[in-house]
């Protein structure tokens, strides 16, 4: 059940979500590479150009969170961001920043 796509020059698969534990969103399958096992995700938002999700991954017995931007082009869907949080540490140093910007995005509207 996997489909060869290229993205970004590497060879990936399209690969469905794990059974181990309940699924956040619906067994879509995401353009990601099989080297990474997809434990859990949340799909953001998503259109026929573009497609948003927040993707728990692992590999090497390591999980993280990843965000990715997936854009649509001639039917394939090609990364086109990635960030990525490892630990802890690293989530309330992002968490800390956005709730820091946030205010100034709403012109410091309480929220």
């Amino acid at each position: 059940m996997s489909t060869q796509l290229s993205l970004c020059g590497d060879e990936i698969q399209m690969t469905e979500p794990s059974k181990p534990t309940e699924q956040t969103e619906q067994t879509e399958q995401l353009p990601l590479s099989s080297f990474y096992k997809v434990v859990d995700y949340v799909t953001i938002f998503k259109s026929e150009k573009w497609w948003e999700a927040v993707v728990m991954i692992e590999s090497f017995g390591r999980r993280s969170i990843a965000m990715y931007l997936w854009q649509n082009r001639g039917d394939k869907w090609k990364r086109k961001h990635k960030f990525q949080i490892r630990n802890h540490e690293e989530w309330e140093k992002v968490k800390g920043a956005v709730d820091k910007l946030t205010p100034k995005l709403f012109g410091d509207k309480p929220l």
